[in-house]
């Protein structure tokens, strides 16, 4: 899953992204509007943080644009303590939630799963699908009674797949997904992963496999 956070205090903004990176989200940050703005109508991302005040275009007039160009990605918005009213007009103009700062990492992370649920099957933090299980906080696969552990980038493909289960993921998609629009990385990158993920699932004994779609790309299908 890939996480926008638009937040002009910087070290808090790069703090953040540190602790989402640590819990298997990929991450970028945006410490003004206009940039914050650009990057959300990238379509790449799976949920956007959004601080409300900001320079160059405030977090409401970024929500708005989102929701203008009907992006429907959920957004969680970042409020001052007291602000009442920037709440209410958040929520009206379709953010998903909010929080108020200062806030603690641990209700961050909880309010961002529970945003992420929309798509697939997420039960106390495991993502399943046909007869595998992903732990989201160990990074593990299950199947049966055996596991084994996913490296970043190997868990970040597979989350992405079992969100998007029996749908086409191109590789175009799959790099702008896990490394980003503007990343160096090519469809070898893509890939070697893919036969890495194979290889586990095989050892693991599993039914659920990725097929490849020639000319398209990779499918999850149980």
């Amino acid at each position: 899953m890939r996480i926008l956070l638009v937040e002009d205090e910087i070290h808090l903004a790069q703090a953040l992204t540190e602790i989402l990176k640590k819990n298997m989200y990929a991450a970028d940050a945006a410490y003004d509007g206009e940039t914050g703005l650009e990057y959300a109508l990238s379509g790449v991302y799976d949920l956007i943080i959004l601080d409300i005040m900001l320079p160059k275009m405030s977090g409401i007039e970024i929500l708005k644009n989102l929701r203008a160009e009907k992006k429907s990605v959920p957004v969680l918005m970042l409020t001052a303590k007291d602000e009442i009213e920037d709440k209410v007009t958040g929520l009206d103009y379709g953010a998903d939630d909010y929080m108020t700062k200062p806030f603690s990492t641990d209700e961050l992370l909880a309010r961002v799963r529970a945003l992420l649920r929309r798509k697939g099957e997420v039960v106390d933090d495991e993502l399943a699908f046909g007869d595998i299980v992903l732990k989201l906080k160990k990074s593990e696969l299950v199947c049966g009674d055996n596991q084994v552990k996913l490296s970043l980038k190997e868990f970040q493909i597979l989350e992405l797949m079992m969100y998007n289960p029996d749908q086409i993921l191109t590789k175009e998609r799959i790099i702008d997904k896990i490394w980003g629009g503007d990343s160096d990385a090519e469809y070898n990158n893509v890939e070697v992963y893919i036969s890495f993920l194979r290889k586990k699932m095989q050892f693991l004994n599993a039914k659920t496999e990725i097929k490849t779609v020639r000319g398209m790309g990779y499918s999850l299908e149980s």
